[in-house]
């Protein structure tokens, strides 16, 4: 058993985020909203300090997105653990945080799956009120589309695992689909008829950066220090243990370091010497200029593996598969959003006259089997979160909160004992989608 971090723990009084004039703790309210609106805005303070880095940590956690971020905020909330320091090479949020299609949902085949990600749903549903930062979840319903009998037969056992474990699910026919998206094309002499479709109305979607805001927020006020444009540069070991990073900005130790770097997971473990079953390839999403609201819901089609959603901006949001070679670049091709724009005006046909706004690429870290890689490595006191491919932003919650728990018993918790990276050699893959050991397929 790996040492835990709870045995050298130091409670550190809550310090830095957002206080007043008097000295107490500023909370987000409506009220508060209007009265610093009423002063000009002069009484408000950083929401979190970047810090300079000290010297020794209990834990430090690589990578200032959303896991990294939740992982930091729950040692701190739920372990008394916040002599921990978050190390982001960029700004917080600026990695693959901030470049999704800010999806949430838990319609997942498998078991282990299953239970991931309802439980990240389940904390999504209340982030906001934990957090006191609004995170604009929206519980608009998540669409999948089958357009054959093969996939609403799929789509159908889906649906009936989903509720043999609680977790509610509605099998739709085309009419009934027409009346929840009068945009969606239903007719039979489209190119990809729609057959049904599998409706998770708990499913929606969240504000990707005030994810990555609210949990800095919370994170700060509970002692952890935030250290922006930091990157590590190595990942110093001895005895097989790891003992502290190397920075661009100094030498920094502590007995326990996370790995939390979406996209760029295989980089950094082999800091470490560690090789993982990952390939890293760019996945491409645009958005259109604003309209009024025309979808009601996240749709995601069977035929192309594409989503389509509204943001609450106007903007039509709009994503499929991968571009289909290894990069790190954060650059699409144009190839792939002339696909995108096609799919869906096939679906949309009223869409055909918007103007594209911007465009944009991810990093997503492809493992073998299409699911995570999260908890212990062969070095002690390494840890890993990593490989999430397309499921990272839906469960950030759910990964930051079951990692920190991991981190601090020195042991996966049980629902990421499944993600393990020894599963690669024993053979108890966890292949939702059943495309076999090709990563770009998953």
């Amino acid at each position: 058993m790996r040492e835990s971090c709870r045995n050298r723990r130091t409670i550190r009084p809550a310090k830095r985020c957002a206080v007043d004039q008097s000295g107490e703790m500023k909370t987000y309210s409506a009220f508060s909203l209007l009265q610093n609106a009423l002063t000009r805005n002069r009484n408000w303070s950083p929401a979190w300090q970047d810090v300079e880095p000290k010297r020794t940590y209990d834990v430090i956690v690589i990578g200032g997105g959303g896991h990294g971020l939740a992982t930091a905020y729950y040692l701190a909330r739920n372990h008394g653990i916040n002599r921990v320091a978050v190390l982001e090479k960029g700004w917080l949020g600026g990695g693959n945080t901030g470049r999704n299609t800010t999806i949430v949902r838990s319609d997942y085949l498998l078991e282990e799956n299953s239970r991931l990600y309802e439980f990240s749903l389940k904390l999504w549903e209340g982030l906001s009120e934990e957090l006191n930062f609004n995170v604009m979840y929206s519980p608009r319903g998540v669409f999948r589309l089958a357009h054959n009998d093969a996939q609403l037969c799929q789509m159908a056992a889906l649906g009936n695992a989903m509720s043999q474990r609680g977790i509610a699910a509605e099998l739709l026919t085309p009419p009934q689909i027409r009346e929840i998206e009068p945009a969606l094309d239903c007719s039979a002499n489209t190119r990809w008829p729609v057959a049904g479709g599998l409706l998770q109305r708990r499913g929606g979607t969240v504000r990707h950066d005030a994810v990555a805001w609210g949990y800095a927020r919370a994170a700060d006020r509970l002692g952890v220090d935030i250290v922006q444009n930091c990157e590590v540069t190595g990942i110093r070991t001895t005895n097989g243990r790891v003992t502290g990073v190397d920075t661009n900005r100094g030498r920094i130790d502590a007995g326990n370091v996370a790995i939390v770097v979406a996209g760029h997971t295989s980089q950094v473990a082999a800091m470490a010497g560690i090789e993982l079953p990952i390939e890293s390839h760019l996945l491409q999403a645009f958005v259109t200029e604003p309209v009024k609201p025309v979808l009601n819901t996240v749709m995601i089609a069977g035929a192309y593996d594409g989503y389509v959603s509204q943001t609450d901006k106007g903007e039509i949001v709009m994503g499929a598969e991968l571009d289909m070679y290894p990069s790190y670049s954060q650059r699409g091709n144009l190839p792939r959003i002339e696909d995108i724009a096609r799919y869906t005006l096939t679906l949309f046909p009223s869409f055909k006259r918007l103007r594209m706004m911007r465009c944009w690429a991810g990093i997503n870290d492809m493992t073998m089997d299409g699911s995570p890689i999260i908890g212990i490595t062969p070095v002690q006191g390494l840890f890993i979160n990593g490989g999430w491919c397309y499921g990272g932003f839906k469960s950030t919650t759910g990964s930051g909160y079951l990692f920190a728990d991991t981190l601090a018993n020195g042991r996966p918790h049980d629902i990421l004992e499944p993600f393990s990276l020894e599963r690669f050699d024993s053979g108890r893959y966890l292949d939702e989608v059943g495309t076999g050991p090709i990563p770009h397929l998953h």
